[in-house]
């Protein structure tokens, strides 16, 4: 398989993947039509389908656009999210199971960001969205904190730790300044953002990440930490995610 980043927007990013040897190609997440048919073009693929983790404009925007030159295509997100994802052809469920351009894909349900956030499983990859991000977690418009630790630090935590992390926004370096403020004594959250820096002054993506790197570096994956359980007060998980998120939220880098 193949994953190729599609900057978009100030700081989005859409993914075009295809099997080995294939030249037919999905596409996750297109906020704008142009810089993924520019894509399509360089690499000399030929668009099939359209995956979309949750329906926020910067996610979908493109849908319209790339199914009007394409008729018939079909368009996947959450079942539930019929009627706010344009041109949504398929709906899938949490657990459900599918076979796209040659790939067996798992969709799992990962609510917290929005109600119908999905994460799409394939081949050592999961495409997180808005939902899980390199060192960071997108903010609660419409679920709970409990949503989110369960979404995060249940599901996703669960995948391999090889498992590598496709997110849908470059935020990785801000990220990993407000996690070294809470673990200042954490090298791997030091280390991670000496990385992300460097790829920053070069112009480059910092995706993916890995599942494993994300227990060692990210806040909201580290909430049964002492240091965090401390610092917000010392509840449950999702109480100390719930605390993480306000901080995060109001921090100034």
């Amino acid at each position: 398989m193949k994953i190729t980043v599609v900057p978009c927007l100030r700081d989005n990013y859409a993914y075009l993947v295809h099997a080995d040897g294939s030249r037919d190609a999905f596409v996750v997440d297109p906020s704008e039509a142009a810089p993924v048919e520019a894509a399509l073009e360089r690499e000399g693929l030929t668009l099939r389908a359209i995956v979309n983790t949750h329906h926020h404009y910067d996610h979908v925007g493109g849908n319209e656009d790339l199914v009007a030159k394409r008729q018939g295509i079909p368009v996947i997100a959450f079942e539930g999210d019929r009627g706010r994802v344009p041109a949504q052809t398929r709906g899938v469920s949490d657990g459900e199971s599918f076979e796209l351009l040659g790939l067996e894909i798992r969709a799992l349900h990962v609510p917290g960001h929005t109600t119908g956030a999905i994460a799409y499983v394939t081949s050592g990859a999961v495409f997180t969205g808005d939902t899980l991000f390199v060192a960071g977690c997108g903010r609660l418009f419409e679920g709970t904190p409990a949503d989110m630790n369960t979404s995060l630090n249940e599901k996703l935590a669960a995948l391999p730790g090889d498992t590598q992390i496709y997110c849908g926004h470059e935020y990785t370096a801000n990220n990993l300044r407000f996690a070294a403020s809470l673990e200042p004594d954490n090298a791997a959250i030091r280390d991670a953002l000496v990385a992300a820096n460097e790829k920053g002054a070069r112009g480059e993506p910092t995706v993916p990440s890995t599942i494993a790197r994300e227990l060692a570096t990210n806040p909201f994956m580290r909430v049964t930490t002492p240091a965090l359980r401390k610092a917000f007060g010392g509840g449950d998980a999702a109480s100390v995610l719930a605390g993480v998120r306000r901080a995060k939220d109001d921090w100034k880098a």
